[in-house]
């Protein structure tokens, strides 16, 4: 490209960037809010129903937080997050997730002693610079569970899995596949993790640059690789089911037998790892196939017994799992899924004249208070036009207002179905309303 035309295209670029969302950066618009509510309502209730309490963190968090909870060498904290420095020095990111925040608000209020385990969820913004794909963005809204206390008790991974399960079910998302593995613990993962090293040694001028250095800082993540020359390698991989400990063997047994209890089909996959250095023992990802709707993982998670600890707290099991609103939404439009329709309008208010437009929003005030729903086109000054727009929303009946009503504190109530009309005095409009909703 010549010089002047590309100064010219990085000149209109900076024009628009005050326009335009950044990159990965996303507008919810009106028609998109219903698909959020639908989604965000479901989550809310369903959460409530298994008895979660809700617990949202700030959007920032320090630093370390995130380096000690999430990990150093995972290629979220390494290549992903939004890092600034305040003013007086300190250094804070942008919440990537929500799992350390989750586990520092519980040490710091002191939740343990509510009660054992906390079960708590949240739902908000996260942030990670990740190459924007169908149903990821740098911004999306995270639903988040966890379970933190107690005993590493088997059920309580079930339940977790069990909410993500009903959730896709709520939201009538088809075609999807639950995946189950184990990435065992600070006994039997370690001798995994060398084997796995040794395994991949042989292959290591033929690796990707991602798992060259995956290879020495992070093995485990060398199964999660999506480069194309290394999935030969991937496939012949030792499975971590044969080298778990017998505790390991048993939680997962566990929480396969609650899954085969409830009737929830899954698929064990040696090969799922997860993208975060805190996860061990039972691990768990919900995803979508076929029919052109394939957005990878939509959910996923797992226990976490020793992140507490690499935060410097005490042991404390916990397990938890989450997903992304956006995703959910992208999977569900290609799916065709019908978006929820909006609660119709029962009432439509017209007015006629100056006067009566200045008198309108006290009348529609009185409707809102008695719990009846109205709508208006009060930029509108045609009566005719007013009704139009009350045909185009289906609504039946109708109310106007004019100079002569004004004069007698009364209105017009039209059944738009019939043209019939009566005049009703304001005083006893709500019980007109309500009477005549009753007998539609």
């Amino acid at each position: 490209m010549p010089k002047n035309k590309k100064n010219k295209e990085k000149k209109r670029k900076e024009e628009s960037h005050g326009l335009q969302t950044p990159k990965g950066m996303h507008d919810v618009l009106p028609a998109d809010y219903l698909w959020w509510e639908k989604i965000s309502k479901a989550a809310k209730d369903l959460a409530e129903f298994y008895c979660f309490n809700r617990l949202d963190t700030p959007v920032m968090e320090f630093l370390k937080l995130y380096e000690k909870g999430t990990g150093a060498d995972t290629d979220i904290v390494q290549k992903e997050m939004y890092i600034l420095k305040t003013k007086s020095g300190d250094t804070l990111a942008l919440r990537p997730e929500f799992t350390p925040g989750i586990m520092r608000a519980y040490v710091q209020h002191s939740l343990s002693r509510l009660g054992q385990p906390q079960k708590l969820y949240s739902i908000g913004p996260v942030f990670r610079h990740d190459n924007p794909q169908a149903g990821r963005l740098r911004q999306f809204t995270q639903i988040n569970m966890e379970v933190i206390g107690g005993q590493n008790d088997p059920i309580y991974d079930a339940q977790v899995i069990i909410y993500f399960n009903r959730l896709i079910d709520e939201l009538k998302i088809k075609n999807v596949v639950l995946r189950m593995n184990s990435i065992g613990c600070k006994v039997c993962r370690p001798l995994y993790k060398r084997q796995l090293q040794n395994y991949y040694k042989n292959f290591e001028k033929k690796l990707c640059s991602d798992c060259v250095r995956r290879l020495k800082t992070n093995p485990l993540r060398l199964l999660d690789c999506k480069k194309e020359e290394c999935q030969e390698f991937k496939a012949k991989a030792p499975s971590i089911l044969d080298k778990l400990c017998a505790s390991c063997t048993s939680h997962l047994k566990g929480v396969l037998e609650y899954l085969d209890e409830m009737g929830i089909a899954y698929q064990l996959d040696n090969l799922l790892v997860r993208g975060l250095d805190y996860y061990s023992r039972t691990v768990f990802e919900f995803f979508t196939e076929g029919n052109g709707s394939e957005a990878g993982a939509i959910a996923g998670g797992g226990r976490y017994d020793y992140l507490m600890e690499s935060l410097g707290g005490r042991v404390t099991p916990a397990t938890g799992g989450a997903c992304s609103i956006e995703r959910l939404m992208y999977v569900m439009k290609s799916q065709e899924v019908k978006p929820p329709q909006k609660l119709p309008k029962k009432v439509f208010f017209i007015h006629v004249g100056e006067m009566a437009k200045k008198k309108s929003l006290r009348i529609i005030e009185t409707l809102r208070s008695a719990g009846i729903s109205v709508a208006e086109s009060l930029g509108r000054d045609s009566l005719k036009a007013q009704l139009k727009t009350a045909d185009k929303e289906g609504i039946d009946l109708a109310l106007i207002l004019g100079q002569r009503e004004l004069f007698e504190e009364s209105i017009i109530v039209r059944d738009l179905r019939n043209s019939l009309q009566e005049t009703v005095t304001l005083s006893k409009l709500v019980e007109e309303i309500r009477k005549r909703l009753r007998a539609q």
